[in-house]
């Protein structure tokens, strides 16, 4: 079975333990996403952070809008959690991040623990 951007991936889990081998465990989810974004300035892997989506039900634009981590290579959601165990709900949500967007892969990554912890999710 081939793996959706197999590439691209391995390169943002590489950013990931690479920023949790440096800083451990323990700071705040934002302290993650500002050193992942350094990270990814510094070897040049394009990414949007904080990525808007908005959401339609019935052609009616609906008040609530969804805000993904990352978006990298242009096609991955990088969801970044910093907690004791990730969480049916966080998966619901890292799917919900690729229905709106309609990317097909999402990582969903915790720097919560003492070893990096990380899912691949395809829709």
């Amino acid at each position: 079975m081939e793996l959706f951007h197999k590439e691209e991936a391995y390169q943002v889990i590489g950013q990931c333990m690479e920023v949790h081998n440096e800083l451990g465990h323990g700071f705040a989810e934002i302290v993650y996403k500002d050193a992942l974004e350094l990270c990814f300035s510094q070897t040049r892997i394009y990414y949007e952070r904080e990525k808007e989506y908005l959401v339609y039900f019935r052609g009616i634009l609906l008040r609530h809008r969804f805000y993904a981590d990352f978006v990298v290579f242009d096609k991955i959601i990088l969801e970044v959690k910093c907690v004791s165990c990730l969480t049916n709900e966080h998966i619901s949500q890292t799917i919900n991040y690729l229905k709106v967007s309609g990317n097909k892969l999402g990582l969903l990554v915790n720097f919560g623990r003492g070893r990096l912890e990380y899912k691949r999710l395809v829709l």
